[in-house]
């Protein structure tokens, strides 16, 4: 009479056993996803995030929770990768709607499409660049700038469309009075002014609403010691180019012979593209040498090629000289920053226009200035309106160096 009861008591003990083998098995395959719909890589960065949040993690968690299927990763991505004042601070909402409105952008826009993943994670995805303080732009951005993408076939129209339409946008421009340098979209915008940095938050926080990568490059001090600039990079099909708030075409700007002077193995004199995510360095900011959690590249030698490949075809059209215009009120005023006029100025050679520009207006950066490549020992006529919608004529004879010529609206 013993016997069932031995025998129950064994099936017990082969139960317990079965289901304990069973999930262990179920653990080691993996079937119980501890973060689910979350690739398996950014766990252990998650756990730490976590860890580090604190008094914030519920906000954290709730926003990896709430973010759908196939926004999971994105969201991963972020808190992952934020510095410790994000990971303490960001609400479950912001990092909501700053993600829906990225993948959005993503699925409206062809070219964003088509990027790769690790390149919208890190230079899409982002809500902020450096710094600056963590406005929420990410839809309203989406929203203003999409109308001017929503034709657009490829990137390169699109970028040019974001770079042609931003100042008169937002109504922000270059003026040294702005509050500070590191300043938010909306702090740009609310004062109307920006330093180079701001400017190029601005520039870079537009691109990404859009499904445009972006990211800030700049240098701490150019090589003659001149000081800080910072500007923007796009990325197209697999490759970086530069371009800034005030457009002069991709991989074309007044600093570029500086970039190319760079030294890429001084702190100080480098030139550095940030990042999200790790990278090999941090961006040093001049305005806080104590912060480290920008992250950035060193990218340099980058810089220094594109100018040396410049440089290499201004010496095939060796024929040639740089033409510089200045556009100023009147011939009697002080010729400062403050009295430059932005005017379109036409160039015409035998009665040919051969050319065309527009003249840095006073909130625009000294250094930047309408540039002509033109032929040496030869005539050119320069014609623009001046006031009063008054037809004016400047002739000049070039030699063989470089020119600089100053224009009057008066």
């Amino acid at each position: 009479m013993l016997y069932p009861f031995k025998y129950l008591a064994m099936n017990r003990i082969s139960g317990i056993i079965s289901f304990t083998m069973i999930l262990t098995l179920i653990s080691l395959s993996g079937c119980i996803d501890k973060y689910p719909n979350v690739p398996r890589k950014y766990w252990q960065e998650l756990d730490e995030a976590f860890s580090k949040a604190d008094g914030n993690v519920h906000e954290l968690k709730q926003a990896l929770n709430n973010a759908p299927v196939d926004q999971k990763e994105g969201m991963a991505f972020l808190i992952a990768n934020m510095p410790q004042r994000d990971l303490d601070s960001l609400t479950a909402d912001f990092l909501l709607e700053n993600v829906k409105y990225a993948y959005k952008a993503r699925n409206r826009f062809p070219w964003a499409k088509s990027l790769p993943d690790s390149i919208f994670l890190n230079d899409v995805l982002p809500y902020a660049s450096m710094n600056e303080r963590r406005d929420n732009w990410r839809k309203d951005f989406h929203e203003r700038f999409g109308k001017y993408v929503e034709s657009c076939k490829n990137i390169r129209c699109a970028i040019d469309s974001v770079n042609k339409n931003i100042r008169d946008e937002v109504k922000v421009d270059y003026n040294t009075k702005r509050k500070k340098p590191d300043q938010s979209p909306y702090e740009s915008m609310e004062q109307g002014m920006a330093s180079c940095s701001g400017l190029s938050i601005l520039l870079t926080d537009a691109f990404r609403a859009v499904g445009i990568p972006s990211r800030i490059a700049g240098t701490p001090n150019w090589h003659d010691n001149r000081g800080n600039h910072n500007w923007n990079e796009v990325w197209i099909d697999g490759e970086w180019y530069f371009t800034e708030y005030y457009p002069g075409g991709l991989n074309k700007s007044w600093f570029l012979a500086d970039a190319g002077k760079a030294d890429p193995n001084s702190k100080e004199h480098a030139i550095y593209a940030s990042s999200f995510m790790p990278a090999d360095t941090y961006f040093p900011l001049v305005w806080d040498t104590t912060i480290t959690y920008v992250n950035a590249y060193n990218v340099t030698d980058r810089y220094i090629k594109i100018y040396e490949d410049s440089e290499r075809k201004k010496q095939l059209a060796g024929n040639r000289i740089v033409v510089k215009v200045w556009m100023f009120k009147s011939a009697v005023c002080t010729l400062k920053g403050d009295d430059r006029i932005a005017a379109n100025v036409d160039v015409f050679s035998s009665g040919e226009q051969i050319g065309g520009g527009r003249t840095s207006g006073p909130t625009q950066d000294m250094n930047d200035v309408l540039e002509f490549k033109l032929e040496k020992n030869r005539d050119y006529t320069f014609k623009y309106f001046g006031d009063g919608g008054v037809l004016k004529q400047v002739g000049i004879h070039t030699g063989d160096k470089n020119m600089e010529i100053k224009l009057y609206m008066k």
